[in-house]
């Protein structure tokens, strides 16, 4: 398989069950040979001026900044093939629920990912309604961008 399509990276990384998440993902995505990961959209590696707020709280306050980081993120949204969200059921991230509304205006094919041990529970609506796939973080790095599908999350919504 070729390596074809660019994803939107979409994942939060602030708490430790999120970075662990993030960072499992990225593996995956670099092991999965429908992705081009190399000219993939990942947002920390796209902060503005290469700032991070962990390092530099101030820049919360920085209205350049801010602006600059949301435009390039929705830069990277707009010309990504489509989008991956990294989910976690228990830990709603309001900028995901941005960049996913962006992405299905946009027409884009957005597939929602969750870690195995949380994959079945209760899900945001929202969420659960924006995505065209749901997919275990355990299927991520075999699964074929190539030939996108719809599918239904298996659990409940809240």
């Amino acid at each position: 398989m070729n390596k074809s399509k660019t994803v939107y990276f979409c994942a939060g990384w602030f708490t430790d069950k999120q970075n662990r998440a993030y960072q499992e993902a990225m593996k995956a995505i670099e092991a999965n040979p429908t992705v081009d990961v190399e000219n993939s959209y990942v947002p920390l590696q796209h902060q503005y001026k290469g700032l991070w707020v962990d390092e530099h709280p101030e820049l919360l306050e920085d209205r350049e900044w801010a602006t600059a980081t949301y435009n390039g993120d929705r830069v990277g949204v707009s010309t990504s093939d489509m989008v991956l969200a990294v989910y976690i059921p228990e830990e709603e991230d309001v900028g995901m629920g941005i960049e996913l509304g962006m992405a299905n205006a946009l027409g884009k094919y957005i597939t929602v990912v969750i870690p195995d041990e949380d994959f079945g529970k209760p899900i945001n609506l929202m969420t659960w309604g924006i995505a065209d796939n749901f997919i275990k973080m355990s299927d991520l790095a075999k699964f074929n961008f190539n030939q996108p599908s719809y599918n239904f999350y298996e659990g409940s919504v809240y």
